[in-house]
């Protein structure tokens, strides 16, 4: 005989079908809705086909980020040029020997062309070397045109390759009075100063032209001749008074550019009594007696032309 069932186990079958079918029925569902997100709503238009880049496109090149500031490594600083040294003694440019002839004309424009280191006014300082001394050079000058055209032609390059911080000053002695130029060269001496700082003053006549560029235009611990040799007198010179020094007689050669004695610079014949008595003289008679009037400065390519009034001869 079969046995009856409870109604309490065909409740739990009941229970455990309706949990079954709630549990697919929510499973379904999610299923649903996953797959519809990932393909869009319903009714959403395709996404359009993704098309090449276009041909000629330039697309800059992907790099990192710069690193901060103060991470950067920093170039090391610009090496800057040290400041030129003294220039060598003697020169390195020097040639000796010159040849030295007046026959052609002298063309000033062409040899400020052929001298284009010399600013105005005769200046010239070398640039790879700092120049041992400062020379200023006095040329006594009165109606001598021609003959301060050959000095500039053959003193300019000469001085150049000897290094000198050097500037050419001639000094233009106005009127008809008596040629004074011993005061020319003390208003020289006095008026370069003006300019610059000069260490050194070379007092050169305007006709006389050295032929051997290693005698050097600057100053030694003696006053120094540099003429001793003049084809003017054979090569010979007599030196008396106070010690000079001098190089010696064949780099001490120069050339003498011949000439009449102009009127008015006749010999004083008082010249060599006047020298005799010049330790009498000298206190009063001088840079610090010196009268003079400057009548007006010119600063040419190659020199500076100082025109002065010098006064009586007894001023």
């Amino acid at each position: 005989m079969k046995e009856p069932s409870l109604p309490g186990t065909s409740l739990q079958r009941a229970c455990r079908l309706l949990v079954a079918f709630c549990a697919l029925h929510l499973s379904a569902t999610l299923l649903y809705y996953l797959a519809g997100s990932a393909l869009g709503p319903p009714g959403s238009p395709e996404p359009p086909p993704r098309r090449p880049p276009p041909a000629n496109l330039s697309l800059p090149l992907s790099r990192p980020p710069p690193p901060p500031a103060a991470a950067r490594p920093r170039p090391p600083p610009a090496s800057s040029p040290p400041p030129p040294g003294p220039c060598p003694e003697p020169s390195p440019l020097l040639v000796g020997a010159l040849r030295v002839e007046f026959s052609q004309p002298v063309n000033l424009e062409e040899v400020a062309r052929i001298n284009p280191e010399v600013k105005a006014g005769g200046r010239f300082a070398p640039k790879d070397c700092i120049a041992l001394q400062k020379v200023a050079i006095i040329i006594p000058f009165r109606n001598r045109e021609e003959h301060l055209k050959y000095w500039l032609y053959y003193l300019h390059p000469i001085l150049q390759r000897q290094q000198l911080d050097y500037g050419v000053y001639v000094i233009n002695q106005d009127g008809e009075e008596e040629f004074n130029r011993a005061k020319l060269l003390n208003i020289g001496f006095a008026e370069a100063l003006k300019e610059y700082d000069y260490d050194c003053f070379v007092f050169s006549d305007v006709d006389l032209i050295p032929m051997d560029d290693r005698n050097t235009y600057k100053c030694y611990s003696q006053p120094r001749h540099l003429s001793v040799s003049m084809d003017k007198f054979g090569f010979r010179l007599v030196f008396k008074g106070m010690g000079i020094s001098r190089p010696d007689a064949v780099i001490g050669k120069c050339r003498m550019i011949r000439h009449s004695r102009d009127r008015k610079n006749e010999p004083n014949p008082e010249r060599f009594d006047r020298i005799a008595h010049t330790r009498e003289t000298m206190s009063s008679d001088g840079l610090n007696t010196l009268s003079y009037k400057v009548l007006r400065t010119d600063k040419y390519p190659l020199y500076t032309k100082i025109t002065v009034d010098i006064g009586s001869p007894n001023s």
